[in-house]
């Protein structure tokens, strides 16, 4: 029975993902230093930006409204408040991010987490990867409709 319903799930999802326009971001894990409330700034460190735009999976158009959480270990490798940040999208959906390029720790790549939120939309939580020896990278969080 497990199987048919994993099944049923899976075709459920490819019907739906075929109306998207725009393929969704990856969904990845939230990690156990998520903590809510950060403060919105722009601004959390220096030598690596991550900008892009939030964008509708079902036509490609930007969101407006949309809030990003964006947290990451500093340069000594630990989780704090002053790597935490809360940032508005523009009114064309776009935004951009400043922090420290993140350490490897433990197992980890270097990692931003992020959290976007949107009304008429599924919260994302994903993260983005930075290549060594980039100081920007550009991720467009493309989001799903809620139901």
């Amino acid at each position: 029975m497990k199987s048919f319903c994993a099944l049923l799930f899976c075709l459920a999802m490819a019907a739906t993902s075929a109306d998207w326009k725009c393929k969704p971001t990856p969904v990845d894990a939230l990690g156990p230093f998520y903590k809510p409330k950060a403060p919105v700034r722009a601004k959390v460190g220096q030598g690596y930006v991550l900008q892009g735009v939030v964008k509708s999976a079902k036509d490609c158009q930007p969101i407006t409204g949309a809030r990003i959480e964006f947290w990451l270990a500093g340069p000594n490798g630990e989780y704090d408040d002053a790597h935490r940040a809360t940032v508005p999208v523009d009114k064309d959906g776009g935004y951009r991010f400043e922090s420290n390029f993140p350490p490897k720790y433990s197992f980890r790549p270097p990692h931003i987490h992020i959290q976007v939120t949107a009304t008429g939309f599924r919260t994302l939580v994903t993260q983005h990867y930075p290549k060594e020896g980039r100081k920007q990278g550009t991720l467009d969080l493309v989001l799903v409709p809620a139901r």
